[in-house]
């Protein structure tokens, strides 16, 4: 409940924001579509603990922006992806069986990002700063073990995750990043790392549940390359 009140208060500000910034702030109406792709790092926020490495996998998507106002210094505008990434954990065991244990969780993702920038529009540099609610629906997984593999040594007894499918399927938290987006007369190439925290557990955390949090933290890289559709028509846009 807490994380619920956090996020819909966090969007009531960003929307007030741009509500502001619409009243006073220079028109804009720049829309740009394109491709991203990059490289995901995760683990899985459980509890009761389990110790992991990052699992790191390659993404890929499609990206849409929409620049919708300059307030003051200001670029304001909303971007959107769609993009396919292989989630998961990689867990650390240290019990003296040289077990390995690797879980891929593949999701279709959906970050809808406020977009605010500072320096050039249309040739240069830009500093970016983004965030806002992230969806994913899980598609598939697959367990990768070792061939000695003796669970039952595990010395915190923690294996209710092994051989269990996600009892929920609907991933869903906060994204939030920082970039540079170097603009060109062929379009724009944006550099941006991301970290997204989820606040869904993909297995049942009630009372009937083992795990009382079993969420995704992810940290991405990532490299986007947009192409105008629409461009506004100032000659005093630098």
């Amino acid at each position: 409940m807490k994380h619920t009140t956090r996020t819909i208060l966090t969007l009531l500000c960003i929307a007030t924001t741009l509500h502001a910034a619409a009243q006073v702030g220079e028109h804009r109406n720049d829309l740009s579509i394109g491709l991203t792709g990059g490289y995901t790092m995760n683990k899985m926020d459980f509890m009761p603990k389990i110790k992991q490495t990052m699992k790191g996998s390659p993404m890929f998507g499609i990206a849409a922006r929409y620049i919708c106002e300059k307030y003051f210094t200001t670029i304001c505008g909303v971007a959107l992806e769609l993009q396919y990434n292989n989630l998961g954990w990689d867990e650390l065991i240290e019990d003296g069986t040289e077990n390995t244990y690797k879980r891929d969780l593949h999701y279709l993702q959906m970050p809808l990002l406020m977009q605010m920038g500072w320096g050039r529009e249309r040739r240069g540099l830009k500093f970016i700063f983004e965030a806002g609610p992230q969806l994913g629906l899980y598609l598939t997984g697959k367990e990768h073990i070792s061939d000695q593999w003796n669970p039952s040594a595990r010395p915190n007894g923690v294996v209710h995750q092994y051989g269990k499918e996600p009892d929920n399927k609907f991933d869903y938290g906060i994204a939030a990043g920082l970039g540079l987006e170097c603009s060109t007369p062929i379009g724009h190439i944006l550099l941006q790392g991301r970290y997204y925290y989820g606040l869904g557990d993909i297995f049942d955390n009630s009372k009937r549940g083992y795990f009382g949090r079993s969420a995704n933290q992810t940290l991405q890289v990532k490299l986007t390359y947009l192409f105008d559709i629409l461009r506004t028509d100032k000659k005093d846009i630098k």
